[in-house]
Order: structure tokens, then sequence, then C-alpha cells
């Protein structure tokens, strides 16, 4: 049986379209243990930077919303610490907080539920090389959390 011109074209149409995408929803976030100085991975940011960044390797967990949440703790020039537990989302190229680490070992949750766009600018560099560099580098497939840390550790001169 032939199929008329219109519908034949209509359906090859639409074997080349995407399927339209579902609504993304975030999973609840569940909150890592305190990270130990032995899994802290540091990373460079840019060789002018006066403080040292590092993520927790054993913290990066990729939901299956898509995010990528990892610990990261900022280390001053003077030696204050800033511990925070974030997350990156490469399909938007937006990053989000989740907590903030006390001095005690604990975490406290933030009250912002809001995603903010990842911005290559000095203030916040350290979320603009975690996802071109790491998490979502552009033009090419997004690597498995195994991948990303050993990338991360490759940089660091770890193995």
């Amino acid at each position: 049986m032939m199929l008329s011109a219109p519908v034949a074209w209509a359906q090859s149409r639409a074997l080349f379209e995407e399927a339209p995408k579902a609504e993304w929803k975030e999973v609840e976030t569940t909150l890592p243990t305190y990270p130990a100085s032995a899994d802290l991975i540091p990373f460079s940011v840019s060789p002018a930077a006066t403080a040292r960044f590092f993520i927790d390797g054993k913290s990066l967990r990729l939901g299956e919303d898509g995010v990528l949440r990892f610990t990261l703790l900022v280390r001053a020039a003077g030696g204050a610490e800033n511990l925070s537990y974030e997350g990156i989302r490469c399909d938007t190229a937006e990053r989000k907080l989740y907590a903030t680490g006390r001095g005690n070992g604990e975490w406290a949750r933030v009250r912002s539920e809001a995603w903010l766009r990842i911005e290559d600018n000095s203030r916040n560099r350290q979320h603009a090389v975690l996802a071109k560099d790491f998490f979502c580098p552009p033009s090419a497939a997004r690597p498995s959390v195994t991948e990303i840390i050993q990338s991360l550790r490759r940089e660091a001169g770890l193995r």
C-alpha cells in the first residue's frame, strides 16, 4: 500500500523531531557527611587567585534530576574557610546553594530555593571552572562521576 505524499512526509518528519521533554523536577536533596581532609581534591580557578578551592570527592553525586551535587571548600589566603554543599545543572548552566558548613561539623540549610545563572567572573569563577572544565564540558558527552573525579585528580597531580 502506497501512502500519499503528505501522509508519508508527516510520518517521516515525526521520526526526526525530538519527543516532548517532560517538565524538569528537582529531587529532594540529602546533605552529605562532613568532608574529611583526605577526600578533598584541589582545583585551580586562576593563576591570580589567592584562595584555594577543593571538591570533596566522596560527596560528588549525579542526581536522577541531572544535577551534579558536591561539597565545595574555599580556603582564603589567611586560612578562613567557607564550606558549602551545592549543585550545578548542566542543561541550564545554573547553580544552587543547598547548605553551608558550620565550624562544629554540621550543615545549615539555606532558605533560598533559587537557581542562579553561572557567570564566568572573578567573584564566582569556581562555578564556571567546575561547569566548563569538569562537569559539563562544551561539545562533549557529560562525564560520569568517576570520570569527573579522575579529571580533578589528574589536574591536581593526585592519583
